[in-house]
């Protein structure tokens, strides 16, 4: 059985050493502790982890601020955050930056282990506690049996994080096309007229777009 290779960032030393003993009990293989953002990235960097479990407020670098480091230079490392915040700003935020996973510090310890295994599988993992709360996930099966197959691969294409121009060439459709598709999924998801909206939507339900 796969065996990811993680890295855990917390600024709280008991935290970081419960989690890391936590880990290690079930047998995972704990490459590097940090206890500031800042090295956390420079070991994300340097030992290459499959996994980075990181705490969102940290000294130098947030969790965030990793996150959307290691988007912009391209790591392939999946950054899971653990919070005890429950702000849906600070989840999109999250969410822009590509994040696999999003927990909540309270059950942290009891979601882990399906967070890591959802990971292995290629599967993002991310708290229901918070996911129910900021999505319209219980409408999530219904909506997209409701869209049409043209709709389908635009959708996958906005979870690539491809603009309305590359798939309006992508498709060999006009960008004024692809920006009706884009309304129409947004009614029929019912999703916020927000800009991000449907982009924060689709990397969250990818698994449901295959």
């Amino acid at each position: 059985m796969f065996k990811p290779d993680i890295l855990i960032a917390d600024d709280h030393p008991l935290l970081l050493k419960g989690l890391e003993e936590f880990l290690k009990e079930r047998n995972h293989k704990v490459i590097a502790t940090c206890s500031d953002g800042l090295s956390a990235y420079n070991s994300i960097i340097k030992e290459k982890p499959d996994i980075a479990i990181l705490d969102i407020d940290m000294p130098h670098l947030s969790g965030i601020d990793i996150a959307k480091k290691c988007k912009r230079h391209q790591v392939s490392t999946k950054i899971v955050l653990i919070t005890l915040h429950k702000e849906k700003k600070l989840y999109e935020n999250a969410v822009q930056y590509n994040i696999h996973g999003y927990l909540l510090k309270e059950f942290a310890l009891s979601e882990i282990e399906a967070c890591i295994q959802s990971l292995s599988k290629g599967n993002p993992y991310f708290s229901e506690r918070i996911y129910k709360r900021f999505t319209n996930r219980t409408q999530s099966d219904n909506s997209i049996k409701d869209l049409t197959p043209s709709e389908v691969k635009i959708l996958k294409r906005i979870a690539a994080e491809m603009t309305s121009s590359e798939i309006a060439e992508a498709l060999s459709i006009s960008v004024r096309t692809v920006e009706k598709h884009r309304a129409n999924i947004i009614r029929k998801l019912g999703l916020e007229q927000k800009s991000n909206a449907l982009l924060i939507w689709s990397q969250q339900n990818k698994e449901s777009l295959v």
